[in-house]
């Protein structure tokens, strides 16, 4: 891939560089339906700062889609506050729009048009000459490996095929942000992986700041650097990926060989005074704890055969993360 870094654009005057790529206040989303007022993004305050990697991740519902189609200038907010590249998604909506590039839920490329057509009509749409969207028509050909569908017509690709594509056109005018409305939905695992492994380089070589949609788990612990969680259009969590995984704790399931252990299990843990939750069912106990190293050293010394030893090897341990979505 050609590593080239996003620059800047002109700027108008009521332009403010605040430093980030994105900051919203109170930015909110009502919609009337049926008579009553859908709270789809509800007072979000965000800061994104230039070159992040971040996933908005949440259930189907959530806001995330909407907060995009807010941030991207197709929907106007309801109230609140946003700038995007330093420009106002209100009232600089020319600005944001020449800064932004934007891949939605849908496939962008015409059906019956040529993707090489497709890549050059984006660019000639931005402002290139003919002959700078060419070019750039056949950089991102070569970069995203879609040489070999560049003559074809679009409705003639496969699902990772058409995304790629997709993702090229939201590329060709080098923006300094992009944008990724649930990329990978709809692709077999191994399109995932490589749409994955895409978006991982267009972040390494170019730099540009990258806000992608998921209600995949897995997929935002994969790429993203920042997790955002959102639920009923509220931010909910705001980290790194290992650090909102740190606090979810552990279930630690344990079997035993008879009612007795399972009790002294049970006892020794409630003893300790540790923040643990226990479930015991006869031979067998589930303990919901954080974290779950410690509960399984305190249990160390109890065993399925009703012993005194020290040897923990009489438990069958498995250990769960209580992810919420798997």
């Amino acid at each position: 891939m050609t590593a080239t870094t996003p620059h800047s654009r002109g700027r108008s005057a009521g332009h403010t560089d605040t430093g980030a790529a994105i900051l919203t206040r109170g930015l909110t989303k009502h919609y009337a339906s049926h008579g009553t007022v859908v709270h789809a993004v509800d007072g979000l305050d965000l800061k994104i700062e230039q070159g992040e990697l971040v996933a908005f991740l949440g259930p189907n519902g959530a806001g995330k889609t909407t907060t995009l189609r807010m941030l991207t200038t197709l929907i106007a907010p309801t109230a609140g506050t946003a700038t995007v590249a330093g420009f106002d998604v209100v009232t600089e909506q020319r600005q944001v729009r020449r800064s932004i590039g934007y891949v939605g839920q849908g496939n962008g490329a015409g059906h019956q048009q040529l993707g090489r057509d497709e890549l050059v009509s984006q660019g000639r749409a931005y402002g290139l000459s003919r002959r700078r969207a060419r070019e750039r028509a056949d950089e991102l050909i070569a970069d995203l490996d879609l040489t070999a569908v560049a003559r074809r017509k679009v409705s003639t690709l496969s699902g990772g095929q058409r995304r790629r594509l997709d993702i090229a056109m939201g590329l060709v005018h080098l923006p300094r942000l992009l944008f990724l409305d649930e990329p990978s939905t709809g692709l077999d695992p191994q399109n995932r992986a490589n749409l994955q492994g895409l978006v991982e380089r267009l972040h390494r070589e170019t730099g540009s700041t990258i806000v992608l949609t998921t209600h995949y788990l897995e997929e935002a612990d994969a790429l993203a650097e920042r997790i955002v969680v959102i639920d009923r259009g509220r931010v909910i969590a705001d980290d790194t990926a290992s650090r909102l995984k740190g606090g979810l704790g552990d279930r630690v399931v344990l079997g035993f060989a008879d009612d007795e252990a399972a009790g002294r299990a049970a006892s020794r843990v409630a003893r300790t005074g540790q923040d643990a939750t226990i479930e015991q069912a006869g031979k067998a106990g589930g303990i919901h704890h954080h974290p779950g190293r410690a509960v399984r050293e305190n249990l160390a010394g109890v065993h399925g055969g009703g012993g005194g030893g020290e040897s923990g090897g009489g438990a069958d341990l498995r250990r769960h993360h209580d992810h919420g979505n798997d």
